[in-house]
């Protein structure tokens, strides 16, 4: 390139880099323990797990759906339904959303027994413990959905700070072999080698970590825009109509969304009047059971009235682009060997950052140094400052 582009390329990296630098730093410190938030929350024992059962009672059909919703209605009963869900890796609990009404945020979880239909326990309250404090300081800063659009435009800046290094890489590594790290000079010689290494290594996880934060931030938004276009379209037929005073079962429910979406299993239901249903259906989310699959929903609308269902429909390009963005950004796809490499990642790009901080600050600290240098240390001064 001509010193030019240089210029022009180092002054993209420089300040898209400072100015996300900080929250960028937040960001891998906060995401280290979210990678094992699973394996921490069973360690820490936030985790409802299904009780052991007899052999007896493990061999008896499951009960029915109503069955289970009705040992949450006992424990709570002035609540009404809003969700009901299964981890796609635990069949044997479903876990209940109850609140004061279809839109309650201050709603209660409950886990139930799926083989039983006995009550388990009560998962931690959102937004309480350690875990939930980093999680919330990692998705949005405490400050909704205006936080995650922050931290969207600060992810837009790691991209443009990543492909302006790339770029700026190979003219100015061209002298040195790759993965060389100068030692015996200057302390900044030294961090400006490990900081090209560690980011050119780093390369592509940057990318991806960086494109699905971004895209996970826009979460709320997509949601947004699908009911407002696709909720609203499958919905229509209904407009106007009175809501229905009575439910139809949510066993005969699920059964006819199953029948709908042969060879998929049951995500969650959406109850009516939630965000994911509407005042007349039941919105029953299917999933498959491969590991890519269990992440991609298919909703299927039935008539809150008469169990029939109305309509179903793929998720649009956006959604699938976001389900498929949350697990890859914390490494959720491929176990603990994945965790491990991403783990390491994060660590690596954790000293990427600083060390770029570092050569920023004693770069302008030497800017500001008086030029007492003695004659015969010029030389390897200057030969530093070309290699810089």
């Amino acid at each position: 390139m001509s010193p030019a582009n240089v210029r022009r390329w180092s002054w993209i990296h420089t300040w898209s880099s400072l100015a996300c630098t900080a929250f960028m730093l937040l960001l891998c410190l906060t995401g280290l323990p979210l990678i094992w938030r699973h394996e921490i929350g069973h360690l820490l024992g936030n985790d409802i797990e299904a009780p052991p059962l007899a052999a007896a009672q493990a061999s008896a059909p499951p009960p029915s759906l109503d069955r289970v919703i009705a040992a949450g209605r006992a424990r709570y009963p002035h609540k009404v339904m809003m969700y009901m869900s299964q981890e796609p890796d635990d069949p044997a609990l479903w876990f209940l959303t109850m609140g004061e009404h279809a839109t309650d945020p201050d709603f209660k979880s409950i886990a139930i027994d799926a083989r039983t239909a006995r009550f388990v326990g009560e998962p931690p309250i959102e937004g309480g413990g350690v875990m939930q404090f980093i999680f919330h300081l990692h998705v949005d800063l405490f400050a909704g959905v205006w936080g995650k659009l922050f931290l969207g435009a600060m992810g837009m800046l790691l991209l443009a700070a990543i492909v302006s290094g790339a770029v700026l890489y190979a003219p100015f590594m061209r002298k040195l072999d790759f993965g060389t790290v100068r030692r015996g000079r200057t302390a900044r010689l030294k961090w400006l080698d490990l900081h090209n290494l560690l980011g050119i290594v780093t390369l592509v996880w940057g990318l991806v970590v960086g494109a699905t934060g971004v895209v996970n931030t826009l979460a709320d938004v997509l949601l947004q825009v699908w009911q407002a276009t696709e909720i609203a379209a499958m919905t229509t037929p209904y407009a106007g109509q009175p809501a229905p005073a009575a439910f139809a079962p949510v066993e005969a429910t699920v059964r006819n969304a199953e029948r709908a979406a042969p060879g998929m299993r049951v995500g969650f239901v959406a109850f009516p009047g939630t965000p994911f249903a509407s005042p007349h259906h039941y919105g029953v989310y299917m999933h498959g059971d491969a590991p890519l699959t269990a992440r991609l929903y298919t909703p299927v609308l039935v008539d809150a009235r008469t169990a029939a269902v109305t309509d179903r429909r793929d998720l649009p390009w956006y959604l699938t682009t976001l389900l498929l963005s949350q697990p890859l950004h914390f490494g959720d796809y491929g176990g603990a060997g994945m965790k491990v490499v991403w783990t390491l990642l994060d660590v690596a790009t954790t000293v990427v950052l600083g060390s770029g901080l570092y050569l920023w600050l004693r770069r302008g600290r030497a800017a500001a140094r008086p030029a007492r240098v003695p004659a015969q240390a010029a030389p390897a001064l200057a030969r530093d400052g070309e290699a810089d």
